[in-house]
């Protein structure tokens, strides 16, 4: 027999003015089941388990856990009936400590008889059953991306959480960090926990999952077990077409653009000497925290080199992120809310934003609304952007419309050299495609390309030579050609053929 529903959503609708992020959607969740609920960036995933968990009010609908119905609007009712919700961006307090987060809405933490012991314990204990190892006097802000998610699951389940949903768990994590994880979930799973992660990866989906609900804008299109289905047809099923990704063409490499010799940036990184032609693209794998950031940071102006010489197109570029904008560097940033878009502005100002002195957009100090709005929805078009108009605030898009938006601002002036830091985190297929197609386009126009990737996959595809960084330190090349999966994480280990 199956077991029982602990969840159904009923005939969900969730509108923001005139886009309608659900509509008329219905699912349910039984008692020690691992549910993906997949589809593309923007497809309503989100949305709807916010609804679930009360941070949103659904307009039609109603939700019922364990046969009670399920008050709107409020996650204080939902974590009562023992929902938790692990969100993509963790919603942690960097000050505190481990413990201090997990009692966080428990109880005052300066109250007299704040009962710590008992929290510890119980933290502890959880943590051992479920194998998510923490140090509960940690500081917060000093853990790793994956410490900090065992932190939120177990902040959850300290609060007796019965169903557990997951937003894009995997999206900040290595592959390692992401197997350990499902591992963890299916053990939850197995002492009768009900679990929901949202995904768009479908490897970790028919890994992971008992079922998967398939939504497409806005509604549920496909339910599948996965034992019963492929990755093919839940890739279609997602985007409504065949999904082929791009393959990168032989070209021969114009004259160099960008050259580094012996550039060091303080302990960071240190006696950084390669160079990148014009239609050629560099792959550099690493362990995150090796000095991608810097790299990146450094290659985008935003740092200025402690040591050697750092030339585009022969000539040495003074610091500052505006001269090498003028150089004709473009950026696609690790972190697209952080350092790639401003959320409160709206789409338009975001596109012009790194050339708003052109005069096509700018006249006597006045910005020229117009024709940026023009240019931004022409970028809307051409890069397929959904989810509003160029009036739209930029937080208001799903991680993959950003993308684009960031990517589409960047090609649009054809630039000389392209940084691409992590271009496809958090992407689905379709959106992977599309960013991949044009970061080719771009090569073959006569771009020079750095791609810093954590995804070997991605660098094997569209490299023409890679070089793994290692504590701030660069490998040497070698050809694509010579590349697999095994000998990239060698290097990124620090283990070279010369070694």
């Amino acid at each position: 027999m199956r077991p029982e529903p602990v969840l159904r959503m009923e005939h969900v609708t969730k509108r923001f003015g005139a886009l309608t992020a659900n509509e008329d959607v219905t699912l349910e969740l039984r008692r020690g089941e691992l549910l993906a609920l997949l589809g593309e960036n923007g497809a309503g995933k989100t949305t709807l388990m916010n609804i679930l968990f009360g941070h949103y009010t659904a307009d039609e609908g109603r939700v019922t856990a364990f046969g009670e119905l399920l008050p709107p609007g409020r996650p204080r009712a939902a974590i009562a009936a023992g929902i938790g919700m692990v969100h993509q961006h963790f919603a942690l307090a960097p000050n505190l400590t481990v413990l201090e987060n997990v009692m966080v809405g428990t109880q005052s933490l300066s109250a007299p008889r704040s009962r710590t012991r008992p929290a510890r314990e119980k933290l502890l204990s959880l943590a051992e059953r479920f194998g998510l190892r923490v140090d509960p006097d940690a500081r917060v802000g000093d853990l790793s991306v994956g410490e900090q998610q065992r932190v939120e699951i177990l902040k959850s389940l300290t609060r007796d959480a019965r169903i557990l949903v997951l937003d894009e768990p995997t999206a900040v994590l290595t592959r390692q960090e992401a197997d350990g994880l499902f591992a963890t979930l299916k053990l939850m799973a197995a002492e009768g926990l009900s679990l929901i992660f949202i995904s768009h990866k479908l490897n970790e989906v028919m890994a992971a999952a008992d079922r998967v609900v398939v939504l497409r804008g806005g509604r549920v299109v496909a339910e599948r077990a996965s034992a019963g289905t492929s990755a093919d047809e839940l890739a279609e099923l997602m985007v409504g077409r065949r999904v082929e990704r791009p393959v990168r063409a032989r070209k021969a490499p114009g004259p160099v653009v960008l050259e580094l010799e012996g550039v060091g940036l303080g302990r960071r990184l240190a006696d950084l000497s390669f160079a990148v032609r014009g239609g050629e693209t560099l792959g550099i794998v690493g362990v995150s925290g090796n000095g991608q950031g810097a790299l990146c940071d450094l290659l985008c102006g935003l740092e200025r080199p402690t040591a050697g010489c750092l030339s585009i197109a022969g000539a040495p570029v003074p610091a500052g992120p505006r001269a090498f904008v003028e150089a004709g560097v473009a950026r696609i940033p690790e972190d697209r809310n952080a350092q790639g878009a401003i959320g409160e502005m709206a789409l338009w100002e975001n596109a012009v934003l790194e050339r708003v002195r052109e005069p096509r957009f700018s006249r006597l100090g006045f910005v020229r609304r117009k024709a940026a709005r023009a240019f931004t929805a022409g970028l809307m078009q051409r890069f397929d952007m959904r989810g509003g108009t160029p009036d739209t605030r930029t937080r208001l898009l799903s991680g993959g419309n950003m993308q684009k938006l960031i990517l589409g601002r960047n090609l649009a002036g054809s630039p000389r050299l392209l940084i691409a830091a992590q271009p496809t985190r958090g992407l689905d297929e379709g959106a992977i495609a599309a960013v991949h197609a044009e970061i080719l386009a771009a090569r073959q126009a006569g771009a020079a390309v750095v791609l810093i990737s954590e995804d070997l996959d991605e660098v094997l595809r569209l490299s023409d030579e890679v070089r793994a960084i290692v504590k701030g330190r660069l490998s040497p090349a070698i050809p694509v050609e010579e590349a697999d999966a095994r000998r990239l994480g060698l290097m990124m280990a620090g283990v070279t053929h010369a070694s």
